[in-house]
């Protein structure tokens, strides 16, 4: 990869949960990314540092439901809306993880630009565990190289998916096929990947997800190398 600047929004306050380990699953991206000679830079101040992106080539976002501890937005949204914005408009990349499907609810072009969103009553997870990810026969640079996922995660199930997505990853779950990665955008807008994968540390051991991340990374950085 070529030197470019990377922001992962991590959860933390009213971004965090009981639930997923940000700050250690947010390292761990770091890491990944840094060996490849990316400038990463790991901020707990989500919606402040979203009001200010124009230092930033890739927004990652591995963070929870602000929505769980108080459903009215803070006085900081509207500086965030116009800033995640501004930053898709100029082409931005963007990579959601795990709970991201589920965070930046005050700002609605947000669910637009990961191409989906977890349904709070609907969306849900068998229990966690190893699993197999099928990769499907949709030729693209994320999933190059991999014919499975093998991890150790949840398995998120019945999110809602906009139908200008690439599925790129599924699972099964009571006879119905479910998108676990998918890409969207093209030269001319924000290349975004979401991805489900990533609950807590273990998932990142898997190769596969490691390699994901990275593939992901650099396409939705539109880098050739």
């Amino acid at each position: 990869m070529t030197a470019s600047t990377v922001l992962i929004l991590s959860g933390s306050g009213r971004y965090a949960d009981p639930w997923h380990p940000f700050a250690a699953t947010s390292a761990i991206v770091a890491g990944l990314l840094a060996d490849r000679g990316l400038a990463v830079e790991v901020s707990e101040d989500v919606e402040e540092r979203l009001a200010d992106l124009d230092d930033v080539d890739l927004l990652i976002v591995n963070a929870g439901d602000p929505v769980r501890h108080d459903p009215a937005p803070s006085d900081a949204i509207p500086a965030a809306r116009a800033g995640l914005v501004r930053f898709a408009g100029r082409g931005g990349g963007i990579l959601g993880l795990h709970a991201a499907s589920a965070s930046l609810r005050h700002i609605p072009e947000w669910s637009e630009l990961l191409g989906g969103a977890w349904i709070t009553g609907r969306s849900m997870h068998p229990e966690i565990g190893e699993t197999v990810i099928a990769v499907t026969d949709v030729p693209h640079p994320v999933t190059a190289g991999l014919t499975e996922i093998a991890t150790f995660d949840e398995r998120y199930s019945h999110l809602d998916r906009r139908a200008d997505v690439d599925v790129l990853a599924v699972h099964t779950h009571d006879g119905i096929e479910q998108p676990v990665v998918w890409a969207k955008g093209h030269e001319s807008r924000a290349r975004t990947v979401y991805s489900a994968l990533g609950h807590d540390e273990r998932a990142y051991v898997s190769p596969a997800v490691q390699r994901l991340v990275v593939q992901a990374a650099a396409w939705a950085l539109r880098d050739p190398s």
